[in-house]
């Protein structure tokens, strides 16, 4: 039973209701209202106890957690529900000890302001859930085909990304896809190697089926428009659904490119993700610029109308994405190291500070320059396996000339030097340590994989 009604002064009432938006129930208790007061404790307390719990228990899952739609959905309802609840208490208790006489006005000031220091957070933790949930629902589809927690790599000792990079110009129709490496990665232990293709590879092996045979030696595009190369083979399928019979439009095009790059390589290439080189510049401009060291000036610009000097800089979103583009000077196979050095740096840098200070907007530049065929239900393992990569040494194998001609490329030595990398024990970073005396760590060679790092400076 509520205890007797009684007055409350200004100074009282103020430690009352801030001690119960630290505590849930004091102002119950002091007012006599002890069962009340009891429960709310132990909701609060629980509360507490469950999320350091969570926390505890799972920090090592929470990054898998957060790619998974359902529950980003249970996130963002928990934490509006936890917010009214918690601004519901903080009246509640105001209510029972405001001062009897004067200072309405201050004290109904601070009930708003406790209200708002709780619900503020909570609104930007359930928007950044919320906005994360858009994101994965909209960039990755949606998976049929259960995946198996115990295994969710289906017993592959390797699973292969193709990463492309696209590029659009107005004085030509249709996509190119500029660049183009497999992230080979061990399921097991991280350890990755990036092999790299060339965009100017000509005759390609295409996949037995419509596209082998329409181009028995080789792709070879649509003379004398398209000199034939491996960059064209992309929107060469979109353009002729009979290359790919069976798979519908903006499917083409990865489909065929994938089962192209997987002959090449003698590997299967399980996994795309195409990045649009437009919408990549949006996402630094978003991260606030990236950090790289350039080794030689760079020229860029469609009339040489720019130049990035060479040393460490922070680079924009335009200037990344010609230190990634310009040829000036230089030709495909150095743009092509450029283009991984970006990308490593980009990768470092994203850290979480920057994430979330750049959430939203990093987010709607993500949808609008990346695609992929990575399913959702896919995305805790893969979070999961990124944590793993962190910790290993990248290696880069780059299939250009002196040991690989483009214009002649020898598709048996390409396969032969892939199993020979994929083979390689991996270096670790604690072997390539400064100082490090290491065994295993071969000089750099046209034909050895080489540390990422050692490629950027």
């Amino acid at each position: 039973m509520a205890g007797k009604a009684r007055e409350f002064s200004l100074g009282l009432s103020v430690v009352l209701t801030v001690g119960s938006a630290l505590l849930w129930g004091v102002a119950h208790l002091v007012t006599g209202r002890a069962r009340t007061g009891l429960a709310l404790m132990a909701t609060y307390l629980l509360m507490i106890a469950s999320v350091l719990t969570v926390v505890l228990v799972l920090g090592g899952h929470l990054l898998s957690l957060a790619v998974q739609p359902g529950w980003l959905t249970a996130l963002t309802i928990t934490l509006v529900a936890i917010a009214v609840a918690w601004s519901t208490v903080i009246i509640w208790s105001y209510s029972l000890v405001r001062p009897a006489h004067g200072a309405r006005t201050f004290t109904t000031v601070l009930v708003v302001g406790l209200c708002a220091v709780i619900i503020a957070p909570m609104a930007y933790a359930a928007r950044l859930a919320y906005v994360s949930r858009d994101m994965v629902t909209t960039l990755f589809p949606a998976n049929s085909t259960p995946i198996v927690a115990a295994d969710p790599w289906n017993g592959l000792s390797r699973v292969n990304f193709l990463l492309v990079g696209a590029d659009a110009a107005p004085n030509r129709p249709g996509v190119r896809t500029d660049s183009m490496t497999v992230a080979s990665v061990d399921t097991s232990t991280g350890a990755t190697t990036l092999l790299g293709l060339p965009r100017n590879m000509e005759r390609v092996p295409l996949p037995h089926g419509p596209a082998r045979q329409r181009f028995p030696s080789g792709f070879g595009g649509e003379p004398p428009y398209t000199p034939g190369l491996l960059n064209e083979v992309f929107q060469y399928a979109e353009d002729y659904p009979e290359m790919v019979p069976g798979v519908r439009k903006g499917h083409r095009g990865p489909t065929l490119l994938k089962q192209t790059v997987s002959g090449i390589l003698g590997i299967p290439v399980n996994y795309y993700a195409m990045v649009d080189m437009a919408g990549f510049a949006e996402i630094i401009d978003a991260m606030g610029g990236v950090r790289v060291t350039i080794k030689e000036p760079i020229v860029y610009g469609k009339y040489r109308e720019g130049l990035l000097p060479a040393g460490t800089r922070k680079l924009s979103g335009e200037q990344a994405l010609w230190y990634g583009r310009s040829r000036t000077d230089s030709d495909d196979y150095v743009r092509m190291g450029r283009q991984k050095c970006l990308l490593n740096a980009v990768a470092k840098q994203a850290d979480p500070v920057t994430l979330l200070n750049s959430f939203e907007s990093l987010a709607k530049a993500t949808k609008r320059a990346i695609s992929t065929d990575i399913p959702q239900s896919l995305l805790p393992a893969l979070a999961d396996l990124s944590q793993k990569v962190k910790d290993t040494r990248i290696r880069s194998l780059s299939f250009v000339p002196p040991l690989i001609s483009t214009a002649y490329p020898d598709w048996y030595l390409i396969r032969r030097k892939v199993n020979q990398a994929l083979a390689d024990r991996p270096v670790s970073k604690a072997a390539t340590a400064p100082g490090a005396r290491s065994t295993d760590t071969p000089a750099p060679s046209p034909d050895r994989p080489v540390t990422l790092d050692d490629q950027c400076g």
